[in-house]
């Protein structure tokens, strides 16, 4: 049974994730790169917003009672995320870059521009 279950939050998180993709990309964020995984990390969106990366986190909730979606995005998640950014960065000098989430809610969708820095 527990498969089934994993199955369907795998399917939920794809679901998520391609919506956020289309809300980014309709305002101007090409989608660069998807799932971008290392070892200790791993980046659901890379967007370009001109010449900035944009590293997206894109967290689902269909419930609030552990504090929705932006709730679940610890400082251990944000610690993972910015090593994969900094692996991605490799080889890419000077290349200025932003961390953004989207946060999405049962029906409702947040994008947080900025959410949080390498420097938290």
């Amino acid at each position: 049974m527990q498969a089934k279950t994993n199955d369907t939050t795998t399917t939920r998180g794809r679901e998520a994730e391609a919506r956020a993709a289309r809300y980014l990309e309709s305002h101007g964020q090409p989608v660069i790169s998807r799932n971008f995984r290392i070892r200790g990390g791993e980046i659901d969106l890379i967007c370009r917003d001109g010449k900035v990366l944009v590293f997206v986190e894109v967290r689902l909730r269909n419930r609030g009672d552990f504090g929705g979606a932006g709730a679940s995005i610890t400082a251990t998640k944000r610690r993972r995320i910015i090593l994969a950014a900094q692996h991605y960065l490799l080889g890419k000098p000077d290349c200025d870059c932003r961390f953004d989430c989207v946060l999405i809610d049962g029906d409702r969708l947040e994008w947080v521009r900025n959410a949080f820095s390498a420097d938290d």
